[in-house]
């Protein structure tokens, strides 16, 4: 059974598709769309940067790319087949979102984008190596425990924003010190292993021959954990400079 965590690669997302064409999903294309993706990703964070950077204003670009990069997301896991369309513009739009956010973060710590990127792709390196390799294997224990992590650390942030509706926040969690430190080391941790169920969904949905289609949309799947874990690194490296 393929099951992930991440809301745009679960099983029900290849569920009942089937493609009886050679015009099927592979593994080679789903890296092509998730380098062409990338792409606009970094074209994207790359206007917000500068922008950062060079004293502008990125809020207004923040708040574009991010409710609109929230919109893009929605529509592409709902419907399936607008993903060579939708994810694109879902890259370009969270680019935005991003390079605000790490303009914000290089202004205040030097270094620090730099160091959260070559983590992010080195986690990423890493664990594609391994799960290739068979180190890790993706067995049914593995695939609960990732999503049930992953649904508690859902649930404190849903909490968290809750709670700063009223003017507070989870005590501790979001701090320099030992507490603070050690949930984003988790965090960083789980969403790490959500990309080693991407993989394994990834050469499931193409093993099952799923519509070519569905390779924008393992992609996209992809891009979603790829910014996650880049916003958890910068997390964990932040509250570490303030130490």
């Amino acid at each position: 059974m393929m099951r992930t965590s991440n809301p745009a690669l679960n099983e029900r997302a290849f569920g009942g598709l089937r493609s009886d064409s050679s015009d099927a999903m592979t593994v080679n294309g789903t890296v092509h769309k998730t380098a062409a993706l990338l792409f606009l990703v970094v074209c994207g964070a790359a206007y917000t940067w500068n922008m950062g950077r060079t004293g502008g204003n990125v809020g207004p670009w923040l708040a574009f790319g991010g409710i609109g990069g929230f919109i893009a997301a929605l529509a592409t896991i709902f419907k399936k087949e607008w993903s060579p369309i939708t994810a694109p513009i879902y890259s370009v739009l969270e680019g935005l979102f991003l390079g605000g956010i790490s303009a914000m973060y290089a202004n205040r710590y030097e270094g620090i984008v730099l160091q959260a990127v070559m983590l992010t792709f080195g986690t990423l390196g890493t664990l594609l190596a391994a799960y290739r390799s068979g180190f890790i294997r993706v067995t049914d224990k593995f695939r609960s425990g990732v999503v049930a992590a992953t649904g508690a650390i859902f649930l404190v942030y849903m909490l968290g924003m809750i709670l700063s509706f009223f003017g507070t926040r989870i005590p501790l969690i979001h701090e320099s010190g030992v507490i603070g430190i050690g949930f984003s080391l988790l965090v960083v941790g789980i969403a790490a292993m959500n990309l080693v169920l991407d993989f394994d969904l990834i050469e499931q949905g193409a093993h099952y021959g799923a519509p070519k289609y569905m390779e924008w949309y393992a992609a996209f799947g992809l891009m979603v954990t790829l910014v996650w874990l880049y916003l958890e690194m910068l997390r964990l490296l932040s509250k570490m400079r303030e130490r």
